[in-house]
């Protein structure tokens, strides 16, 4: 009975963390991700002196928002209506399992926030159901414009790259706020596998995922579509 009160004491202590740890992040900048610790601890055990991590928080006002509307017409088309999950994507992800089709990711916006700001890389399920935790948290304690705030700042665009001020830097030695829409549809368009996908020298499957993109934007609406 000691163990097990034991256990339930920690549980209630890990639980009441995240959630403070969560509501915190609503107003206060991360520091970093949990996936770009992870990355620079990869690098660092494979012997890779050189990996930096290149990034720097931008407020959501000084980001042009061609971004985030490319963002979600990329990733996540519903995110202004879904509260975590799209039950609709993960059924049909589903359904082409059974069919015989590779298991392919459903995941929404807010469930990459939450496994880039605090989990790690990998499809077990012990990190899935951590991931659906923070999502609801996130979904509770954030308002939507923070969630899209947090996933273009904390993304990787590249190796190394995270996050809108140092993709515009790297890649069109501009700032975030002068993007445009061929620049957002790029950065965009190379999210799926930004590890191998590249925004300088991108293939003509970026450049047709990049107009893709752009279309998207057009179709959705542009910025009135973006959460208040």
């Amino acid at each position: 009975m000691r163990v097990l009160r034991t256990c339930a004491g920690l549980a209630g202590l890990w639980l009441a963390a995240s959630v403070v740890a969560v509501f915190t992040l609503r107003f206060v900048p991360p520091a970093a991700s949990a996936v770009m610790l992870q990355d620079w601890l990869a690098a660092r055990w494979s012997g890779d002196r050189t990996f930096a991590i290149h990034y720097r928080w931008t407020p959501w006002e000084k980001v042009s928002r061609q971004l985030p509307i490319a963002l979600v017409a990329a990733e996540d088309q519903k995110f202004p209506q879904h509260h975590g999950f799209d039950i609709d994507a993960i059924r049909s992800a589903i359904a082409e399992a059974e069919d015989g089709a590779r298991l392919r990711g459903a995941s929404t916006i807010s469930q990459q926030v939450s496994k880039n700001l605090f989990l790690w890389n990998g499809r077990s399920f012990v990190r899935k159901g951590l991931e659906a935790w923070f999502t609801l948290l996130i979904e509770t304690l954030w308002p939507k414009r923070r969630i899209l705030e947090t996933y273009l700042n904390i993304a990787e665009f590249g190796p190394g790259v995270y996050g809108a001020a140092a993709a515009s830097e790297r890649y069109f030695r501009t700032t975030p706020d002068r993007l445009d829409a061929t620049q957002a549809s790029l950065l965009a368009a190379v999210l799926p596998n930004p590890a191998v996908l590249r925004v300088d020298r991108p293939s003509a499957a970026v450049q047709r995922r990049a107009a893709w993109v752009r279309r998207q934007m057009a179709q959705l609406g542009g910025e009135a579509y973006l959460p208040r």
